[in-house]
């Protein structure tokens, strides 16, 4: 069987071999003009032993002028494909609430979401970087810990010998707005590291006479990659190798290119979706099929959208 590797290796990007390339001269540039962060929507799974049940909890943080917060909601696993079309269960407004807890029924089981960001630290963005925590209890097991307020935290704990929560990220989206050069973090893996990404659209100087519309990704203050001639090329894909993984980065620049007038429009997509399981291979024998296929169904993606309209 053939490695994944070798599969791709003709057209893919190695961003680790990036530092001993020929792009390697080319240094992430000094921006002052980035885009503006108004919301970031995480979808984590969350694996309950004692019940023996999946669940998909959407965080959802926001910027808005009447102020900052999250919305919160609970979905099963197999309600996975409609989550980013429309809430399932009870989403739960949580806009100017420092601190407080809020009590839910989903299906035959008590939700029960804690948070405190009476404290809580930002950087440019809607979500809190520290001085906070948001946990989430299902039937008093704890399935959902995010932020650093651990201590605090453990005071709402029933049981606060067994603390740990079992849960991973499978999705993040994040919404801009303002130019086009956005900035973002990610891991693509557990295990992985965080990268740091920029895109920056923009028009590139062609002689003296034409200008052409121009993407470019940095990962890590590497360039990755340049796609030119967007006006053929608004929409597309470029796959990449990071952390052993095979990410797919796929782009749509159409409204941004041809519609720039529009304010109320989408004006740039940008997703980052890591193959995982049956989607990177390329061969795979037919008993295992049945296998991987519960394992395997959901991997990372991390979706980028810029706007004009801040709303």
């Amino acid at each position: 069987m053939r490695g994944i590797t070798s599969c791709y290796n003709e057209h893919a990007i190695r961003v680790s071999d990036l530092y001993c390339s020929r792009l390697s001269n080319s240094i992430i540039p000094k921006l002052n003009n980035l885009s503006i962060q108004n919301s970031v929507t995480c979808i984590y799974k969350l694996n309950f032993i004692s019940i023996q049940q999946q669940f998909l909890i959407t965080l959802t943080w926001t910027k808005k002028l009447i102020g900052q917060g999250f919305i919160i909601n609970i979905t099963s696993d197999s309600d996975y494909v409609n989550v980013f079309s429309k809430f399932n269960g009870n989403p739960r407004l949580l806009l100017k609430q420092n601190k407080g807890t809020d009590t839910f029924q989903y299906q035959n089981f008590e939700v029960k979401v804690l948070w405190d960001l009476s404290d809580a630290k930002y950087d440019e963005g809607p979500e809190p970087v520290n001085g906070f925590y948001v946990m989430v209890l299902v039937n008093s097991e704890l399935g959902l810990f995010l932020g650093d307020k651990e201590e605090d935290s453990l005071e709402n704990l029933e049981d606060k010998k067994n603390h740990d929560a079992k849960f991973s990220m499978v999705s993040r989206s994040e919404r801009f707005y303002g130019t086009s050069v956005y900035a973002t973090k990610a891991k693509f893996s557990e295990t992985g590291i965080s990268h740091d990404i920029l895109i920056k659209c923009g028009v590139e100087e062609e002689g003296s006479t034409s200008k052409s519309h121009m993407l470019c990704l940095f990962m890590d203050k590497k360039i990755v990659f340049k796609v030119k001639r967007l006006k053929w090329n608004f929409r597309g894909n470029q796959t990449i190798f990071v952390d052993g993984l095979v990410v797919d980065m796929m782009w749509d620049l159409h409204d941004w290119i041809f519609n720039p007038s529009n304010i109320d429009s989408v004006s740039a997509v940008f997703m980052f979706r890591t193959r995982s399981g049956l989607n990177s291979r390329l061969w795979l024998e037919e008993k295992n099929l049945q296998k991987q296929k519960e394992q395997d169904r959901i991997g990372f993606s991390l979706l980028i959208c810029g706007c004009k309209n801040p709303d």
